[in-house]
């Protein structure tokens, strides 16, 4: 079974920043789709940003400019930078992999942006 273990989750003010970092337990290829995705207290688990078969990045609109996706395949870790992080920015981030067609997630890591 893969796991996924997140790790830089906390309390951050206004335009901090924090990093996630998400280092899985077998083998991670460009092949394979990485990356994180958030939910909020309320709302539904959104995209926040993903990087799939090819190096191609897929980040939300709401996040773009601000957060920053790489990968590390030789550690299999996939990191997630973010800065000026906001308010609205709070939730429980999850890492997630996919491989062929099995999808897996991390436990996941609360990030609270407040002052």
């Amino acid at each position: 079974q893969v796991q996924l273990v997140e790790s830089g989750g906390g309390l951050v003010q206004p335009g901090g920043s924090l990093r996630l970092s998400c280092a899985a337990s077998t083998s991670i290829y460009s092949t394979n789709t990485m990356g994180w995705y958030r939910q909020a207290p309320g709302k539904q688990r959104e995209l926040v940003a993903v990087s799939t078969s090819g190096g191609n990045i897929n980040i939300a609109n709401s996040v773009k400019g601000r957060f920053t996706i790489s990968r590390d395949s030789a550690k299999n870790t996939v990191y997630l930078q973010m800065s000026s992080l906001k308010p609205e920015d709070t939730a429980v981030y999850y890492c997630y992999l996919r491989i062929i067609v099995r999808e897996y997630w991390g436990q996941g890591t609360q990030v609270t942006v407040s002052s």
